[in-house]
């Protein structure tokens, strides 16, 4: 038996499914730094996130937040398109595809967000009428608080049904019919049950 050696566009996408999620790895651990900074060391967010850049720590935590969410989002539809295609049943289409993995991260970047705002109104609760971010008017800690409940608490709702909707798996392989099948008129007891098919 050979191995299965994917063609130049499937290793292009494996890369780019690679890159995708370190670079998702990366801004998700610098947007948590930053966040620590802020609940804990409020008077450092105006300085430099590193000296040799003049870059602000708010705004590159700012920064990081938007980074995360695309590659963390993109990492995910390039991993289930790659598990769509060994998927033994029909596969799910593209915009569920899209939705799943846009579930996924606004479910781990929500619930982040809402516990970094959370610790905030503890450690110093007049932060939360001033805004989230000195790049943008509006809106204040508190109300993006309340909204990342909300996206948490719908996202992974939705996140749950559309993982119990679809198979996301690659399937068991065919059975092929030999001298070992059983004869008919007697029976074979079933093949264990996967991960996949308990979430159903």
């Amino acid at each position: 038996m050979t191995a299965h050696v994917p063609d130049g566009d499937q290793r292009g996408r494996l890369a780019a499914e690679a890159i995708t999620a370190g670079l998702a790895l990366g801004a998700v651990l610098g947007w948590a730094s930053t966040a620590l900074v802020g609940s804990f060391r409020g008077e450092d967010l105006p300085g430099r996130y590193w000296q040799p850049i003049p870059v602000r720590t708010d705004t590159s935590g700012f920064v990081a937040f938007l980074v995360a969410t695309v590659c963390l989002a993109t990492s995910e539809y390039l991993r289930l398109r790659r598990r769509r295609e060994a998927a033994a049943c029909p596969p799910p289409e593209r915009p569920a595809m899209l939705l799943l993995a846009a579930a996924e991260t606004v479910t781990i970047l929500a619930t982040g967000l809402f516990i970094y705002l959370s610790f905030n109104a503890i450690t110093h609760p007049a932060s939360l009428p001033l805004h989230i971010t000195h790049l943008l008017p509006w809106p204040a800690e508190g109300t993006v608080r309340v909204e990342a409940l909300l996206l948490c608490t719908c996202s992974a709702g939705l996140w749950r049904y559309l993982r119990a909707r679809y198979r996301w798996a690659p399937g068991p392989a065919p059975a092929v019919a030999d001298q070992d099948s059983p004869s008919p008129g007697t029976s074979r007891s079933p093949a264990p049950r996967t991960i996949v098919d308990r979430e159903h």
